[in-house]
């Protein structure tokens, strides 16, 4: 049985802002950093031992993720980096009070931009405080200037399939720090949740959900380590049945 867990980031200056952050480069709160040490403290008392842990280029999943290793006491776990795990791009929306915004365009279409599976924001508009063409972590890359749950897991599938499943599949345990959304996509590529439930499904900032896996990496079971935090969120059995 091989073992994946999936870590999101701890709360970010932003998540305690209440604005969209996507590909800004923003980092944690002290609560973050709190919960990233505690999402250690937890893999450390399941016993996990990851051959290798993945993770997005932005400060705040690299640094949960150092931080758990730490707490873990796995310093000396390999880390690889790719902008394939960043969290989705939130387009024009990138950097607004998520209050704000619902109050000027509507509580419901902030849900569908927000929640649904293939309707993105509008696109971000080039030449502004936000825009990422110049930034050498994406030189020469094909970057989005906006995203869907649907498009953020159509550049996270091809990374998945090349570069951690092959992991998994030779017997390895990893350990994925990224973001809420680049691991909702997980989430509905392992589990195969519709698109129409996929909604439901949240991941909680810096609580590991630990995914058995067979041979052909189809899980077998699934919990938050963190069981009291994840009370309150529907559960991922629930979700998926």
């Amino acid at each position: 049985m091989t073992r994946l867990i999936l870590l999101r980031h701890g709360q970010s200056q932003w998540n305690l802002e209440n604005r969209f952050t996507g590909w800004v480069d923003v980092d944690l709160t002290a609560e973050g950093e709190a919960q990233a040490r505690r999402g250690g403290e937890l893999i450390a008392q399941a016993g996990f031992k990851p051959a290798v842990m993945f993770t997005s280029v932005l400060k705040r999943a690299k640094r949960t993720g150092a931080l758990a290793l730490d707490s873990a006491g796995l310093k000396d776990v390999p880390v690889i980096e790719d902008w394939r795990l960043n969290e989705r791009h939130y387009g024009g929306l990138t950097g607004l009070d998520k209050a704000e915004t619902a109050a000027k365009h509507g509580e419901d279409q902030v849900k569908v931009w927000r929640r649904s599976y293939d309707v993105p924001p509008p696109p971000l508009a080039p030449g502004g405080e936000f825009d990422f063409d110049a930034d050498p972590r994406y030189v020469g890359k094909e970057i989005p200037d906006t995203e869907s749950l649907k498009t953020t897991l159509d550049r996270v599938q091809p990374y998945w399939d090349a570069e951690i499943a092959p992991r998994l599949k030779a017997g390895e345990d990893v350990l994925i720090a990224a973001h809420g959304n680049s691991l909702r996509a997980i989430v509905k590529l392992l589990f195969a949740v519709p698109d129409d439930r996929i909604v439901d499904v949240e991941i909680p900032t810096g609580n590991p959900l630990e995914i058995d896996l067979d041979a052909d990496l189809k899980p077998v079971a699934a919990r938050y380590l963190d069981e009291g935090r994840a009370q309150a969120l529907p559960p991922i059995a629930r979700v998926i049945a």
